[in-house]
């Protein structure tokens, strides 16, 4: 364990900045003091024992949270277990991680130690730290925990074992596995380490329950990753891409092709902007509602050649002066009466509204001397009707946006679609 970690953990233990701790440390460590011997020594000045400060107190899973100080001891069950590559000094580490579960709750765990944790194990997990990660708190299972495995089965309502379906997913998930068609894939190249080019395969995986993106980090060690191919994956864990859940595999992950083909959904799931918004994000979702205004930045537009960034006069936030190209794009916003959003529309999709392609746009621009007469006339065309969109919802500090996939005129009154809807979800 690297002198960071037992930082992290003994400043939990104590109760103090792990800063503080880890300086104290280092201190120690480069006058040639061992490392096991400067925790003992840290410990002692911020008045530890030896023992580790005291037995820790049994607490419910359900009453651990962010604000949860010193350590914890819990009677848990395994509900899922896998492994993951992470590097802490620029030194790859496997750690395991996965959850455990009681009657009271539920709680990611990291295991850095490397305990034999098997799904569906009974045991009593002494002396574990809390940390936050990503806005929840997380057990920190280090060399000063202890596992005992217990004989009598520690209940829980929680499901024992990875299998999920994509709509129950959620960023911060380990160990978790999924049956899945693939609905898109394509290779990309990206920087690993040292700058090095990485191939990468990345698209949509779908099943019954919705579709969510994936991204395969080692496609070399995952055969059959094709498009329109069945798949079982399994021990992938989750993060986050534009505020929604990503299926992410690792050289610890696990792909298998499946004889029967897995039955994908065609339609996205029904949302109210409220819902959708209060989400946090969602991939491929379906508002439907009135369209209030065309914002400013749509229409016709210059895009930078290196990045595919809006520029304006011609400067490129990160390449400075850039020789621009035209495209076409429409910022609308979009309202059912529960909460409004912005509805983000291709060149493809604003061709249709605008009634032309990209030359047709300069043309009008350029025989008006102005660019914004495109954007008044898909103004014009769109303000003041009612619109079924379906896409991907990304929520952040500037607002939610909706980038379309389709986008189609409707002839019923949204308030009365909307309000059928929540009728139908009473039900």
């Amino acid at each position: 364990m690297s002198l960071e970690d037992r930082a992290e953990e003994l400043a939990s233990d104590l109760g103090q900045d792990k800063e503080e701790v880890e300086q104290a440390l280092e201190n120690l460590v480069q006058y040639s003091v061992p490392l096991d011997e400067a925790v003992q020594s840290v410990r002692r000045k911020y008045g530890g024992d030896s023992g580790g400060g005291g037995e820790p107190t049994r607490t419910d899973i359900g009453d651990v949270t962010t604000e949860t100080s010193g350590n914890v001891t819990v009677d848990a069950r395994v509900l899922t277990v896998g492994e993951r590559s992470i590097y802490y000094n620029d030194e790859l580490q496997v750690i395991r991680e996965g959850e455990l579960g009681d009657e009271t709750g539920k709680i990611q765990f990291t295991d850095w130690h490397g305990f034999d944790l098997s799904p569906g194990d009974s045991i009593t997990a002494g002396n574990c730290s809390v940390r936050e990660f990503q806005g929840k708190p997380q057990l920190s299972i280090g060399e000063s925990t202890t596992i005992g495995f217990r004989d009598e089965t520690v209940e829980t309502p929680y499901r024992v074992g990875g299998d999920r379906t994509l709509a129950e997913l959620e960023t911060g998930d380990g160990a978790i596995n999924v049956e899945v068609q693939v609905v898109e894939v394509e290779t990309r190249q990206v920087s690993g380490r040292g700058d090095e080019p990485k191939p990468i395969l990345s698209g949509v995986v779908a099943d019954g329950s919705g579709r969510l993106p994936f991204t395969d980090w080692e496609p070399a060690d995952h055969a059959g990753i094709e498009q329109g191919a069945s798949i079982r994956i399994e021990n992938a864990h989750v993060k986050e891409f534009r505020g929604v859940p990503q299926v992410t595999l690792t050289e610890h992950s696990r792909v298998e092709a499946l004889d029967t083909a897995v039955e994908v959904a065609e339609e996205a799931p029904r949302m109210t902007v409220s819902e959708a918004v209060d989400s946090g994000g969602v991939f491929d979702v379906e508002v439907t509602g009135s369209l209030l205004g065309v914002r400013d930045g749509s229409g016709l537009i210059q895009r930078c050649p290196e990045c595919n960034r809006i520029i304006q006069k011609g400067q490129c936030r990160s390449h400075g002066q850039v020789d621009g190209y035209y495209d076409l794009r429409v910022k609308a916003i979009l309202d059912d009466g529960t909460s409004a959003l912005t509805v983000v529309l291709d060149d493809e999709l604003t061709e249709r509204v605008y009634g032309g392609d990209v030359e047709d746009a300069q043309a009008h621009a350029q025989d008006a001397m102005d660019t914004e007469v495109v954007a008044e006339r898909i103004a014009d065309n769109l303000v003041g009707k009612e619109y079924r969109v379906r896409g991907d919802l990304s929520v952040d500090d500037y607002g939610a946006n909706l980038d379309a996939t389709e986008f189609e005129e409707l002839e019923e009154d949204p308030t009365e679609q909307a309000r059928a809807f929540l009728t139908e979800v009473d039900a």
